[in-house]
């Protein structure tokens, strides 16, 4: 990590990205430690920029370091060193920060869900997985599910290369099974303990679910990587087939707060204060 410092210049760059609460998380985090956070939305197609043009800009202009969102996440890991192995082997990176020696790239996705589904599921293992996206974040999930014990990850998305790319690495970072599944699977999702969504569908600008009405199974838990806005059409489903929920809001918060501690090079002593402050827009 760099060494600490008394004000922080940070940035989300990505597509879609207006109604994002990382501003404020990271602000709240720097409040917290007495650290000074500015937060800029950098948006490529408004600046008419590539995005490796404005990682470079970020880290000319001073920037500590950067979040990267859809649909960028990939591309980030391709760039930049990693500053973690499991960054190499997943392909994904959402946390890109600048040090003397160069950027490199961390994916607090993967470290973030892994936390917020221990703190909401404790030791219960995640069983048999069905993951609905394999772009940036379903594969710091997928990765994190195999991490966390799952027995089978079964992959859905609507480019069959993304796929067979994501189960090549998935076998080689961890001894699981993973298999793939077409759309015509997911009208019944009996048999499978877990599901989650990893697409942009039911954020803002992106209505939807990738799961088709009247979806039938019975699922024992299901998580939302979407939390702007909270109550999305995939939620009310896996809701009616009687799973407990773990919303987008829980990776958002735990994510950001291991970005933060990479972005300042401090610990965070008081997440919970953190959250509490952030709490009324929860």
């Amino acid at each position: 990590m760099n060494a600490p410092v008394r004000t922080l210049r940070l940035g989300l760059i990505g597509g879609n990205i207006t109604a994002t609460r990382s501003p404020a998380l990271h602000v709240v985090c720097g409040l917290s430690l007495g650290v000074n956070v500015t937060y800029d939305l950098i948006i490529p197609a408004e600046r008419g920029l590539s995005f490796s043009e404005l990682l470079a800009q970020c880290a000319q202009l001073g920037f500590a370091g950067v979040n990267v969102t859809y649909p960028y996440k990939e591309e980030a890991a391709a760039l930049v060193a990693a500053g973690d192995p499991v960054v190499g082997a997943m392909g994904a990176s959402n946390t890109v920060l600048f040090t003397q020696s160069g950027p490199r790239a961390f994916n607090t996705d993967h470290s973030g869900f892994v936390a917020a589904y221990r703190a909401a599921f404790g030791a219960q293992g995640p069983g048999r997985v069905l993951v609905l996206g394999t772009g940036g974040v379903g594969r710091a999930v997928a990765f994190a599910l195999a991490d966390l014990g799952a027995t089978e990850i079964v992959l859905y998305d609507t480019e069959p290369g993304k796929i067979a790319a994501l189960s090549k690495a998935l076998r080689s970072h961890a001894a699981v099974a993973v298999t793939g599944c077409e759309s015509a699977q997911l009208s019944d999702i009996a048999g499978f303990d877990g599901v989650v969504n990893c697409t942009p569908l039911g954020m803002i600008g992106r209505p939807g679910s990738p799961l088709p009405d009247g979806v039938a199974g019975h699922p024992t838990w299901a998580f939302d990587a979407v939390y702007t806005p909270a109550d999305t059409p995939f939620r009310a489903q896996v809701l009616s087939l009687g799973a407990a929920f773990l919303g987008g809001y829980e990776l958002y918060f735990h994510q950001g707060l291991r970005a933060f501690e990479h972005f300042s090079g401090l610990h965070l002593t008081a997440p919970d204060w953190v959250r509490s402050i952030l709490a009324p827009r929860a």
